[in-house]
């Protein structure tokens, strides 16, 4: 979407979050690998970019990926994989 598109900027500023509240038991159980799989596909190598500053151009993934809410509740699964792999 293009940065001039008010509407449609506020609405995904909006529901992200409501989608990751949504999906929080999953991620609260699950949230690290699902989060490390979602990363790849968005960085991937063939990928579009998620923020086009030259095109003017933003991707509904740079919403979900600068997210503090997706961090918070992925934040048990990657504490718990920390630890697990310092022991092993």
């Amino acid at each position: 979407m293009r940065y001039e598109e008010k509407a449609k900027l506020t609405a995904a500023r909006a529901l992200v979050p409501v989608a990751i509240l949504v999906a929080s038991p999953v991620l609260l159980i699950a949230g690290t690998p699902i989060r490390r799989r979602y990363l790849r596909y968005v960085y991937r190598d063939e990928g579009s970019l998620i923020l086009e500053k030259e095109q003017r151009r933003i991707s509904i993934h740079w919403f979900v990926v600068t997210s503090p809410l997706l961090d918070w509740l992925c934040w048990p699964t990657e504490s718990l994989a920390q630890l697990i792999s310092h022991r092993g």
